[in-house]
């Protein structure tokens, strides 16, 4: 295997979009999103940071396939989802970096590649003179019917990296589960990480 991480920003990422976009719905499939994906929503989705003045991608390739990504963007780039939560706690968007997502496929997890997603995020950030950076995770029931058996959450991971959970900071995205015929709101909350701390 050649695995190689790679940063992109802004158009420099247009071509990799259809990749990153079917690597999403792969994995957004599992546990604890349970994404019923669409192709064209996911490229729509992705072309928001590709536009966005200060967005990275970081893209772990295999052999000239995308097999793992990550991306952030400025939050005053974001949707009103992402930064209603922060503007009514009186917190300034213009303050925080926000990841988008961190996908990676199962063969390549438990490599230390999830930690470089988050530490060239970080980086973009500081490039930008933000403090914060930011991501919210979506919270399912633990009883959920779908949830396996051997499932980990990711908290103890995060806590690693310096994040800490603000379960105070609260949003909703909607999408379609599998097995379900129509979108349905999802709660997610935020994790924040102090970049001078």
């Amino acid at each position: 295997m050649t695995l190689e991480i790679k940063t992109f920003s802004g158009a420099e990422a247009a071509a990799r979009l259809t990749d990153v976009a079917r690597l999403r719905i792969a994995v957004f499939r599992d546990f604890p999103y349970l994404y019923d994906g669409d192709l064209a929503y996911e490229e729509r989705y992705l072309a928001t940071y590709a536009r966005s003045q200060g967005s990275i991608f970081v893209l772990a390739i295999d052999d000239g396939t995308v097999v793992g990504a990550s991306t952030g963007t400025p939050m005053t780039a974001e949707t009103d989802e992402v930064k209603a939560p922060f503007l009514a706690s009186g917190r300034d968007p213009a303050d925080y970096f926000y990841f988008g997502e961190s996908v990676l496929l199962p063969a390549y997890r438990g490599r230390g590649i999830g930690v470089t997603f988050f530490a060239e995020r970080e980086a973009q950030a500081h490039r930008f003179g933000l403090r914060y950076t930011t991501f919210c995770a979506v919270e399912r029931p633990a009883n959920h019917p779908r949830r396996p058996t051997d499932y980990v959450p990711l908290d103890a991971f995060w806590h690693k990296r310096g994040y800490r959970h603000h379960p105070e900071l609260r949003t909703s995205f909607t999408w379609r589960d599998l097995d379900d015929t129509s979108e349905s709101p999802k709660p997610l909350s935020f994790w924040i990480k102090d970049l001078a701390a």
